[in-house]
């Protein structure tokens, strides 16, 4: 922009992001009114690829099911359409079903005397090759490495001989096969008859066949097959909580309370344990291991969350086993603040790097937070999701619902993260400087529905660093802006962001719902 004396005049600078407006996409398993959900049903796990172009998702059940992406194939002319119809900018991921497999069967640990239910608790994309898909999926105790391949199937489509022609004795020359209920045995009873069942089976004409004609296989259909590669079991003595790709392509790590091991995924028999919590003596255990990733490109550098609302971040090249050789993250706590919940609903239920790996998300009970791994003085943004139960903290308690572990996740672009709540009500806050945006939404067809309230200015407050800390949605009432009370029965626990979109895909139940903005 020119000024009036011809001199260049410096833009202003952009402002946050408007907020997103999201819609409605697809559903998948939608529930009529009155149904009554199976409890194998109950999605357990959702999981994007990195091109965004297969979704896999897992149940209560040890299913695994993939949905592969539409939009991007179908409708597809030349380059001059597409401009014509600015597809670029009006397109939305649509997805449609792809295939299922059963992952995992329920067991039962005889020497424990424990029963291992088929659960999916974590599904993780491999790289794809030669038009395979690859993914991990885990329940309780075992990891199973998968390769989902198009396999052609192979049909005879011609007989030996031309149908139309018939044989001296009546039959149809395509009979080749014999049809006699009589078996004729080289030795035994029907020794001496043996070639007269042969040649009152297939009778050939005087001078034989004029148009003998060889079988053609064909393969023009194609079926999905779901091939289990490598089994990963008998690593872990308690509940695999997480599983997580390492960006070589090759290991991988698993997770469960007290340990964290690394595999390769070539190698099923033999695992490193990197991570270990475990006291000398349990009675001295102070903390569990709550979830554990990889970074998205440093391939020695992994984070992993503690029941006390800690992150620590591992280099690998160092000694993992020792806490001297790790970054911990911590929020301190506020003089005065303590009580019998502090503990509780401080533990973390979820971890996700930013796709840079700059900052790491968490969430615990009540809160999302972000954090800047160049910053350990506490998170740069606290996001407020379950203030308003504070007060119902002991019902919650004696219910169990205290215990939920929601997922959390962030945008492509590192400018939102989300989480889900109750009632089946998922949350979408902004984290670029100066924004206020915090959405709440419905895992419904009007996700709109039950649009709750949120203070237009967030409010601040300085943390014992230099930081300002964003404080958002602190005051979303027990009570939406229908006056519905929340019902703590439906949680929406596990939801994922496509990776370089504005979409999300959230499980209510046996649901699978998917919103564009």
């Amino acid at each position: 922009m020119n000024g009036g004396d011809g001199g260049d005049v410096a833009a202003a600078p952009a402002g946050p992001p408007p907020p997103l407006e999201w819609k409605f996409s697809q559903v998948f398993g939608e529930r009529t009114a009155g149904e009554e959900v199976q409890e194998v049903d109950i999605i357990s796990a959702i999981e994007f690829d990195k091109t965004g172009d297969h979704l896999a998702t897992g149940d209560r059940g040890g299913r695994v099911v993939l949905f592969e992406r539409t939009d991007t194939k179908e409708n597809i002319g030349s380059r001059r359409e597409l401009e014509r119809m600015d597809y670029s900018v009006s397109r939305h991921p649509e997805f449609r079903y792809k295939t299922e497999f059963q992952s995992h069967e329920p067991e039962f640990d005889y020497l424990k005397s424990l029963e291992i239910e088929e659960k999916i608790n974590k599904i993780r994309w491999c790289q794809s090759s030669n038009g395979a898909l690859f993914l991990l999926s885990t329940n309780d105790k075992t990891i199973k490495y998968w390769k989902v391949q198009e396999k052609k199937v192979k049909k005879i489509s011609d007989m030996n001989i031309d149908p139309s022609r018939a044989v001296g004795n009546g039959s149809v020359a395509s009979s080749s096969v014999s049809s006699s209920p009589k078996q004729c045995r080289a030795n035994g009873g029907y020794a001496d008859r043996s070639l007269n069942c042969l040649s009152n089976d297939l009778s050939f004409p005087p001078g034989g066949f004029s148009s003998l004609r060889l079988p053609v296989v064909t393969s023009n259909e194609t079926s999905l097959v779901a091939r289990c590669r490598r089994v990963y079991a008998h690593a872990h003595d308690y509940h695999i909580n997480s599983i997580s790709n390492n960006s070589d392509g090759e290991t991988f790590i698993s997770a469960d309370d007290l340990r964290i091991n690394l595999w390769n995924l070539e190698i099923s028999n033999q695992s490193f344990n990197i991570v270990d919590v475990k006291p000398t003596n349990m009675e001295d255990l102070t903390e569990v291991i709550t979830s554990a990733e990889f970074h998205p490109t440093h391939c020695n550098t992994l984070a992993y969350s503690s029941s006390k609302g800690s992150i620590r971040l591992v280099d690998l090249r160092q000694s993992a086993l020792c806490d001297s050789h790790s970054q911990l993250f911590e929020e301190q706590e506020a003089p005065g603040s303590r009580s019998f919940f502090t503990e509780i609903i401080a533990s973390i239920s979820d971890i996700k790097f930013s796709k840079d790996g700059r900052y790491i998300l968490s969430r615990d009970y009540m809160t999302l937070k972000l954090w800047d791994i160049n910053m350990d003085s506490g998170p740069v943004s606290t996001f407020q999701v379950h203030e308003y139960l504070r007060p119902k903290l002991c019902d919650l308690y004696e219910n169990d619902s205290i215990f939920d572990k929601f997922e959390c996740c962030l945008s492509g672009d590192g400018l939102r993260v989300a989480t889900g709540s109750y009632s089946n009500l998922f949350r979408v806050f902004g984290c670029a400087a100066g924004t206020t945006e915090a959405t709440t939404l419905e895992a419904s067809k009007n996700p709109m529905r039950r649009q709750v309230q949120t203070p237009s200015r967030p409010s601040r407050s300085l943390s014992s660093s230099i930081t300002r800390v964003v404080r958002r949605g602190s005051e979303s009432p027990g009570v939406d802006a229908n006056g519905n009370s929340f019902d703590f029965t439906t949680k929406l626990l596990h939801l994922a962001w496509h990776p370089t979109e504005n979409s999300i895909a959230c499980a209510a139940a046996n649901s699978l719902y998917m919103y564009y903005a």
